[in-house]
């Protein structure tokens, strides 16, 4: 069954399948041609796979995120950052960078991060000089940061498929968020250093106050919905159906730019994103059935230790694979297919399991913006408009910058461990 296993999924990627059907054959043929159980134990696995509390987060968030997005509160956060950072080099990188970084604490998809923060400022940062390449490699890189500012959709796939805390892992979550947007911090004050530019003094503090109370449900979202979380007043998915009611009040009452109408379009949309998801985990549930009942993970955790390489060398191996592997599969599949089969790895060389959950998703982040088929790329082309011989380019130092950034959270675990000592 093992070839079957492994060779199947890779002729019928080749040939173009969508993945969770190549998952779906895998799991039916290896079952049906060398299995000693009935075929509808592919059906129990699938059903089971989805009976499971944490998931009903995920679609609270997606529609959450796309309310927000499309009923002022973007545009509201970037007025706030830009009346603090007005004044800086690089004021517009920075304003976009800090907005992005901010959505991210109430949108749970990079790709939503990109369309709402790039499509208000990619205009605005062109008017400021900055050429198609930057801008674009700016915007597009900046929505990976989604996935590591908690609520996190990646999180929460993760914990399910590593039986992980998801409180947990959005707290270990935050710090490498915030790594990754200061090493693009610093490449986008080199990169204005290098232009000449220089700081302009335009931050008042009229300016400031009026931004703030004009954003004050904007900036207000994550400090209550993650402030809830982690006072233990409510879990992950009570958060994310409190996150919904909050955006409805918000866009459809205080700020009024989202009708009913519109609501009722953002959740069509948010079940439509959902189902692409949950059957990818329904999928994907079987496959991995398979390689546990079969031993894979537990032969693969054995093979690593046989070995006998030092830990930082077989962390590098699993970074190298999950990259690779980021830039052509969507973060969804690649969590649920890969977590089984590396966790044990990762156990077996003495990584903490959170700190493991969030190497994983940084590294599969990076792949959300790395050519040739990261799915934050093709966003912002749409978005922005722009050929890809000027997105890929523009991207180049963004992705060297973010490797930075994950050496740094690999190798240090402290950075992701630390603030789970004053969690519950």
């Amino acid at each position: 069954m093992g070839w079957v296993l492994a060779l199947l999924p890779l002729a019928l990627l080749a040939l173009g399948f969508p993945f969770f059907l190549i998952l779906l054959a895998t799991g039916a043929v290896a079952l049906v041609a060398f299995g000693q159980v009935p075929p509808t134990a592919i059906h129990q696995v699938m059903f089971s796979a989805l009976d499971k509390y944490a998931l009903l987060a995920v679609p609270f968030f997606i529609f959450a995120g796309d309310l927000m997005g499309r009923g002022g509160v973007s545009i509201r956060l970037i007025r706030w950052m830009r009346s603090m950072i007005g004044g800086f080099r690089g004021s517009m990188p920075f304003t976009a960078l800090g907005a992005a970084t901010a959505f991210s604490a109430i949108s749970g998809s990079t790709a939503a991060t990109v369309a709402a923060i790039g499509g208000l400022t990619y205009k605005q940062l062109r008017e400021d000089g900055y050429d198609e390449r930057f801008s674009t490699g700016l915007l597009i890189s900046a929505g990976a940061i989604d996935n590591l500012i908690p609520p996190s959709i990646g999180f929460i796939l993760y914990g399910i498929a590593a039986e992980a805390s998801i409180i947990k892992l959005f707290a270990a979550g935050i710090m490498p968020g915030l790594v990754l947007a200061a090493f693009f911090g610093a490449y986008i004050l080199w990169h204005a250093t290098r232009r000449g530019e220089r700081g302009r003094p335009h931050f008042r503090w009229s300016e400031f106050w009026a931004a703030s109370r004009d954003g004050i449900w904007s900036i207000a979202a994550p400090v209550f919905i993650l402030g809830g979380i982690y006072a233990g007043v409510f879990s992950p998915t009570e958060a994310a159906g409190i996150a919904c009611v909050y955006a409805i009040v918000v866009v459809g009452l205080v700020y009024r730019e989202v009708s009913l109408a519109g609501i009722f379009d953002s959740a069509a949309r948010s079940l439509y994103l959902t189902a692409q998801i949950f059957v990818i985990v329904a999928a994907a549930a079987v496959y991995g059935w398979l390689l546990t009942t079969n031993g894979v993970p537990a032969a693969l955790a054995r093979f690593v230790d046989t070995l006998e390489v030092p830990p930082w060398a077989v962390l590098l191996a699993i970074n190298l694979l999950l990259l690779a592997v980021g830039c052509v599969l969507d973060t969804a599949s690649s969590i649920l297919v890969l977590t089984p089969l590396l966790a044990p790895v990762a156990k077996a060389i003495g990584v903490d399991p959170i700190h493991f959950g969030v190497v994983t998703i940084m590294n599969l982040s990076i792949g959300t913006f790395t050519p040739p088929f990261g799915i934050n790329i093709f966003v912002g082309q749409a978005v922005f408009k722009a050929p890809l011989s000027s997105v890929y380019p523009g991207l180049m130092p963004f992705i060297a910058a973010a490797l930075a950034a994950l050496a740094v959270v690999t190798y240090i675990p402290s950075l992701s461990l630390w603030i789970l000592n004053y969690i519950g």
